[in-house]
């Protein structure tokens, strides 16, 4: 090897790679709009498109940092199961997907659970992230909601959570099936406790998630344009050989359905869940509900709905 081929030939090659740009990645991102938005704009906009009001999503803790007073909030860490109990292969190895996972998210699974105050009041907040494989359901997210339902009835909080998901994860197969039936039975526990238990369903709540603990909530809430479903639209259209109407399995169409009870945008999350739980509060010390609680309760629901 002489010193052409030794270092000009890498050096030539060298100036036709393409070389990331940090800035031009890192300073922009793309909305469904078509827009191009300027991150800290989106970011100081709680990640709402200032132009289409499209609510972006939001990995747990990014959550958890706009929802708690003053950003502050300690994470639980529960007991995590073993990885990949079927030792699971498809394109590639399960243990793959997990490790590349939690490299990108810097989370244990797509599940986490923190407890801090909302305007004063403590409370225990869990929160899906969807690019932790799509938010899915496994055994590791089950333990940290069931550890986060624990938690929140030694402690006599609220529980509040933010679904984000695809559903049931399908690398654990009936091992995630299971998480189902074992969250179904800590939001009874919770109940059983007299606890207020909120909902907030963020774009997409699908699947298994929405089958079980999702849809328990004494409150459930969407934001907006949230896709809210169990089963996709094209099976649903291809099963009932019928046209569906445009805005289908969105947050407004379920509720307009009677599926979920409001639709709030994220700036008036806070607000509108600060609220609701001072009442729900309220009624379960009481454990009577008069006519006249009830129409402020159903004055409040309309109100919080607006924005208010």
């Amino acid at each position: 090897m002489n010193w052409i081929t030794k270092f000009i030939k890498p050096r030539i090659k060298s100036l036709f790679k393409k070389r990331p740009s940090e800035n031009s990645e890192s300073l922009w991102t793309a909305c469904e709009c078509k827009n191009l938005v300027y991150k800290d704009d989106l970011f100081n906009n709680l990640s709402v498109c200032p132009t289409c009001g499209s609510h972006h999503k939001l990995g747990s803790e990014d959550r958890f940092k706009i929802f708690f007073d003053n950003k502050e909030f300690e994470v639980l860490e529960p007991p995590l199961p073993k990885d990949d109990p079927l030792k699971f292969v498809d394109t590639k190895k399960y243990t793959d997907r997990l490790e590349k996972a939690r490299k990108q998210t810097k989370q244990a699974d797509a599940i986490l659970v923190a407890h801090g105050k909302l305007d004063g009041l403590n409370i225990t907040v869990g929160a899906q992230n969807f690019s932790f494989i799509g938010g899915s359901l496994g055994a590791a997210s089950g333990e940290s909601f069931i550890n986060g339902i624990q938690h929140a009835i030694d402690n006599k909080n609220p529980f509040v959570f933010f679904s984000c998901s695809g559903g049931a994860r399908m690398q654990e197969s009936a091992v995630s099936l299971m998480q189902m039936t074992r969250t179904v039975l800590a939001v009874n526990e919770l109940k059983k406790a007299n606890l207020p238990y909120v909902v907030v369903m963020t774009n997409p709540t699908a699947g298994g998630v929405t089958a079980s603990f999702a849809g328990l909530g004494d409150i459930t809430i969407g934001e907006p344009k949230a896709v809210v479903a169990f089963a996709g639209r094209r099976v649903i259209q291809n099963t009932v050989k019928e046209d569906l109407p445009e805005d289908f399995q969105t947050a407004e169409f379920v509720r307009d359905h009677g599926g979920i009870d409001l639709v709030v945008e994220r700036k008036y999350l806070r607000s509108t869940i600060s609220t609701l739980l001072s009442i729900l509060l309220k009624k379960k010390e009481t454990q009577a509900i008069s006519s006249s609680d009830n129409a402020i309760f159903e004055e409040t629901l309309s109100k919080t709905a607006k924005g208010i």
